[in-house]
């Protein structure tokens, strides 16, 4: 490495440094986790995902998408089971890495994966709206929507919320202005002007707000015991397992191709770097902490800020490690409705409504999935949201590729019909109308020849097609494709 990549490096890693650290705050406290496990989660992301093949410059660490997730699995199963559910997560990106099935995420349709990052999207801006303004929030979704009419009108009514809701409204505001300032100032991370802001602003004139609340990062980490490993025979935490597993595997490989298209480098090797992601997850679960991926935010800034190799993300992870040892007692000045904002922020970003327009615009079928998948993991949860998106996908996919056209002509005493495409059982209805369509006459040529695919249901109809014909005395030729001659 010359001096040139090394220096580089060297500030794009302080640059994505000064980006995550309020993110692993964030994060960590969404989920329902203390603040510093959110930082060891960095760190592990930097020194061990980052050490690792795979993506040469995205950026590993606890992210907004699977705070949902982490929230959840922490109310039902206790703070103590993190680690095992992160380890056992792990172990299952590990596996499928080892059978190479990272490129099989390629393949999941965009309608699916646009309707998971919406419905976390609106799940993480429902749960912080309430943090945000200082309030404490219903257990239930439909009670935090009914409450919200109630929550807006009451800021005025004790300081407190007000002066939370202020906090939050500017971090807000800086978060959604920052990017339109000269290039010069934007080459500071706008999520860091506005956590920073608050928490002098809170610390200046003493806010009656809530504060994160910092301890020891030795005594923050749960290693799992026997007690913790046991829950491992629970069905429900199987199934946490997994799904944090699948959906970190694929927030991960969807950021490596985003941020494949920033850089002009070596692309990413999928399989590796579920791999890498899988090694940073056991280390996290053994250590107790979040869950991490590969969060685009970084990696996009680390890109920006010109990085040239891997060295980047390996020194952000040293910066969050000296902070942790160094500088713990900064973070107690830092506003829950800050971070509540920033994680807002993340929310509307994920939910993206101007990409649903374009999509619904562009293909409503595939934009119902979208609405659809999003909705279920909004109202529901997380994995029934995504098989349900992966169902009607499929569904849809079917749908389209059965499709048959039936073409008709006649010449004196003969009519020529001539079929092509898929024929199934779900075109069934519209193939049985244009058959019926088929004026009748003495002689009826089927040319069957331009079907790629009959099935069963379809090949009876066709028979008893052809004996309707035959009884009101037409002869029929049929023209088989050559896969049935």
């Amino acid at each position: 490495m010359n001096r040139q990549t090394l220096f580089a490096d060297f500030g794009a890693s302080l640059v994505v440094f000064l980006v995550a650290l309020p993110l692993c705050v964030g994060v960590a406290v969404a989920s329902g986790a203390p603040a510093e496990l959110g930082i060891v989660t960095g760190i592990v992301g930097g020194l061990i995902a980052g050490a690792l093949p795979g993506s040469g410059l995205q950026v590993s660490g606890p992210a907004a998408g699977l705070t949902v997730l982490v929230a959840d699995a922490v109310a039902r199963h206790g703070l103590p089971a993190l680690g095992v559910l992160v380890l056992g997560a792990g172990l299952v990106q590990l596996l499928m890495g080892l059978l190479r099935l990272g490129t099989w995420f390629q393949a999941i349709s965009p309608s699916v994966v646009q309707g998971m990052l919406a419905g976390i999207g609106l799940v993480l801006i429902l749960g912080q709206l309430y943090p945000l303004i200082g309030a404490s929030q219903p257990a239930e979704t439909v009670s935090k929507i009914l409450q919200l009419p109630g929550l807006i009108t009451g800021i005025g009514h004790q300081s407190s919320t007000a002066w939370s809701a202020g906090l939050g409204g500017l971090t807000l505001a800086i978060l959604v202005l920052w990017p339109r300032l000269p290039q010069w100032a934007r080459s500071v991370p706008a999520a860091l002007v506005a956590v920073v802001g608050a928490s002098v602003l809170t610390a200046v004139f003493a806010l009656p707000v809530a504060r994160v609340e910092v301890g020891s990062i030795t005594d923050a980490l749960h290693f799992p015991g026997p007690t913790q490993v046991g829950l491992l025979a629970d069905p429900a935490v199987l199934g946490s397992i997994l799904t944090i597993a699948v959906v970190a595997s694929a927030e991960s490989l969807f950021s490596a191709a985003a941020v494949d298209r920033l850089h002009d480098g070596a692309p990413t090797r999928y399989n590796a770097e579920l791999i890498a992601q899988g090694t940073g997850n056991v280390v996290s679960g053994v250590l107790g902490a979040l869950p991490m991926t590969a969060v685009i935010v970084r990696s996009a800034a680390n890109v920006q800020a010109g990085a040239r190799t891997k060295a980047s993300r390996i020194l952000h992870g040293v910066w969050l490690l000296l902070f942790a040892v160094a500088l713990p007692e900064l973070l107690g000045l830092v506003p829950l409705s800050a971070l509540a904002a920033l994680l807002v922020h993340a929310g509307w970003k994920l939910l993206d409504p101007g990409k649903l327009v374009r999509s619904a615009r562009h293909d409503r079928a595939e934009a119902a999935i979208t609405a659809v998948t999003a909705a279920t993991i909004f109202g529901v949860d997380m994995l029934t949201g995504v098989l349900t998106g992966l169902g009607l996908a499929i569904c849809l996919a079917a749908w389209r590729l059965s499709h048959v056209t039936v073409d008709w002509r006649r010449e004196d005493h003969c009519v020529q019909v001539r079929m092509r495409g898929n024929a199934t059982f779900l075109r069934l209805p519209q193939m049985l109308r244009s058959l019926e369509e088929v004026p009748h006459a003495r002689l009826v040529e089927l040319d069957l020849t331009g079907l790629r695919h009959v099935d069963q249901a379809t090949r009876s109809t066709l028979e008893d097609w052809v004996g309707q014909r035959q009884k009101a005395h037409a002869q029929v030729r049929t023209a088989l494709p050559e896969s049935a001659a």
